[in-house]
């Protein structure tokens, strides 16, 4: 018998004090403290693997010999498919419009127990055939880097790759899991209790028995399929369904206020007025079904009164969803302080106000006129659309693409926002006017961002002091929408704030006061900032062509010059648009339209953006070993296939603004870069 002296778990400034008396407690008196674990160290090997558990119970132990582990009976646990490069193959699902051709994807990162909403989706077109591509272009083959195919799109379970402690939700049909994204399968019968069981104590802590420790593990597939597992009887069985699926809808009815979500219904406010929402009552449930699901998993794996106490000790105890610990952040991460939801109150009101004003959400909801659609179960499909927006054969026929902060103008933001929150019985800001100016945007942004991927979906164009906007929701803007900008917006604008500029210069000829005189320099900034507001406007219409599977960011990045009220964005903006002018991102379909020179001899060398590009029929062929080949004769000639996809008018534009002055507001930084050669 060995003895072994854990004080891991004590405070640093008493680890020696603790040491000194666990020693004290065997030396003097033989006695066993709970800081000293006897073991034999050939009792190690019960666990496969041989852990160095020595603080295991040889009847914990025991069960890894006498019952099966996860991975029989047609169980098992995996990782999917790693991109190396998200940037491409990656979105937000509120991003595209795409649908079935982006599956969601599982990528790790937080959320809670049994539920967690799943943002990102995947180019998966054709079964992948890109992503392939791409894939092996880069390494020679696919296959180690994108594994279990033959599960993608089936019921699981996904969970983090680390944490403190093991947290698996429902894995949603016509999904794909990632490499950090872990997912476990069964049969659908099982997988409801077996998602109670994966969120157990019991089950984590055999968990960190395999791995070794308590706290801190990664939870690799590997580990989870060594887990000792019971049969699980019927009434056992329907008990833990039961539960796992009403832990389910609690969670997602929290969700349900997360404007972001796949979930969501109404901001906090209205939400609670119509489904009756109680925080407080739902936390308090959901800790009595964690115990009632903790009950049934110890009397599974037969754990006794004195065995399950130590597990639940002080210095066993792991956190809540809230301190649950954050994955590495790779590719295939999710970056958890990427907050997509709002706190709540007027901001997160006066968002979803903004939302129903441009179509997007659906504002029967809060009156009743509509019924609340019905709760989906835990492993069906996420939706293409949130039940608070709007069914898709319900849309409202004058759903704008353009809203303007131009008081006494028909589209004036404010204006609609106010009359909604009428109907809708809601209040407003008294300053709803410079909070849209000034601090709606930034918000936004944060609230549609996730994975360490920004995805705002309203974008604010605006004159450096924010004195007037132009908003454009993305789900109904067209390759015209900027020239309307400028011809139905802009551009009358400012020929009605030049008269007003001449109409104040004639006055202050008649009386040169103070109050007059402030008034027409303020006039003569607004007209100033108007007017390259418009030259920017016009530089970037003719050659803007918005495909939105390349993504917000890319198709945002021409319009960086006028986002300079908000400096970090347009930081991200410039960036991004100086990768692409140097062929840093030649799979966009906006690259091809600015740079078909550049992109499409690239689609001979590189499969991928020949498939990107609709073009490997022409540069590519598959031979008997199916494998791809460059042509040695494309079917159509480079030059020939260039000048299809040239337009002088783009090219002119496109030189314009590139050798356009930087605009006023840019940052120091942004400035600097435009200087580099």
């Amino acid at each position: 018998m060995t003895f072994f002296l854990r004080v891991v778990d004590a405070q640093v400034d008493r680890k020696a004090d603790a040491l000194r008396e666990a020693l004290n407690s065997l030396c003097t008196h033989g006695q066993l403290d709970s800081a000293v674990y006897s073991c034999a160290p050939e009792d190690f090997s019960a666990v496969p693997g041989s852990p160095f558990a020595y603080w295991v119970s040889d009847a914990i132990r025991a069960l890894f010999k006498s019952l099966p582990p996860y991975a029989t009976d047609g169980r098992t646990a995996g990782v999917g498919v790693q991109t190396n490069d998200d940037f491409r193959f990656v979105r937000l699902w509120f991003e595209i419009t795409s649908g079935r051709e982006w599956p969601t994807l599982a990528r790790g990162g937080r959320h809670g127990s049994t539920y967690g909403d799943l943002a990102a989706v995947l180019n998966w077109r054709s079964g992948g055939y890109e992503l392939k591509a791409s894939i092996a272009q880069r390494y020679g083959s696919a296959s180690r880097h994108i594994q279990k195919e033959e599960l993608y799109f089936s019921p699981g379970m996904t969970w983090p790759l680390r944490g403190i402690r093991l947290q698996a939700s429902a894995l949603p049909r016509g999904s794909i899991f990632s490499m950090a994204g872990k997912a476990a399968f069964a049969t659908e019968a099982d997988l409801p209790a077996l998602l109670a069981l994966f969120n157990s104590r019991a089950f984590d802590f055999l968990v960190c028995i395999r791995a070794g420790k308590v706290g801190g593990v990664q939870y690799e597939s590997g580990l989870i399929q060594g887990v000792p597992t019971p049969a699980i009887p019927a009434e056992a069985g329907t008990l833990l369904t039961r539960l796992a699926r009403r832990a389910w809808s609690l969670k997602r009815s929290l969700d349900t206020r997360n404007e972001a979500s796949h979930a969501f219904l109404l901001p906090p406010g209205p939400n609670e007025n119509v489904t009756g929402l109680d925080e407080a009552e739902v936390q308090r449930e959901l800790g009595e079904i964690q115990k009632q699901i903790d009950d049934a998993a110890f009397s599974l794996y037969g754990v006794n009164v004195e065995e399950r106490a130590n597990i639940e000790a002080p210095n066993r105890q792991t956190t809540s969803d809230s301190d649950q610990d954050e994955d590495e952040l790779t590719d295939d991460t999710d970056e958890a302080d990427d907050e997509t939801a709002v706190s709540g109150g007027s901001d997160a009101v006066c968002s979803w106000l903004l939302g129903v004003a441009f179509g997007r959400f659906d504002p029967r909801l809060a009156t009743s006129e509509r019924p609340i659609p019905p709760e989906p179960e835990p492993f069906d499909p996420l939706p293409a659309r949130s039940p608070g927006m709007y069914p898709e054969d319900e849309e409202p026929a004058d759903r704008p693409d353009i809203l303007v902060d131009d008081e006494g103008h028909a589209d004036d933001l404010a204006a609609r926002t106010t009359a909604i929150a009428e109907r809708v019985k809601v209040d407003v800001p008294e300053n709803l006017r410079a909070w849209l100016a000034k601090e709606f945007f930034p918000l936004h942004i944060k609230m549609y961002s996730k994975s360490r991927r920004k995805a705002p979906i309203y974008w604010q164009l605006a004159t450096p002091s924010a004195s007037y906007s132009v908003w454009l929701y993305i789900h109904a803007f067209s390759k015209d929408t900027l020239f309307r900008v400028q011809n139905d917006y802009v551009a009358p604008k400012l020929a009605h704030e030049e008269r007003r500029l001449e109409s104040l210069t004639s006055e202050l000829r008649d009386s040169a006061t103070a109050a007059l005189r402030k008034q027409l320099a303020a006039q003569e900034a607004l007209v100033e900032e108007l007017r390259a507001f418009l030259d920017e406007v016009k530089r970037v219409a003719p050659l803007w062509n918005p495909n939105l599977d390349d993504g917000v960011i890319i198709n945002f990045a021409p319009l960086w010059r006028l986002v300079s009220q908000n400096k970090s964005l347009q930081k991200e903006l410039k960036a991004t648009w100086d990768a692409l002018s140097e062929g840093k991102y030649d799979w966009a379909h906006l690259a091809m339209h600015l740079w078909p020179e550049r992109v499409v001899p690239k689609c001979a060398k590189d499969r991928s953006l020949a498939i990107a590009h609709g073009l490997e029929d022409v540069f590519w062929v598959e031979g008997p070993d199916d494998k791809w080949t460059a042509r040695k004769t494309p079917t159509k000639s480079v030059d020939e296939l260039v000048k299809e996809r040239t337009s002088p008018a783009v090219k002119s534009a496109l030189k314009s603004l590139l050798e356009a002055p930087i605009a006023p507001g840019a940052t120091r930084r942004v400035a600097r870069r435009r200087k580099d050669p």
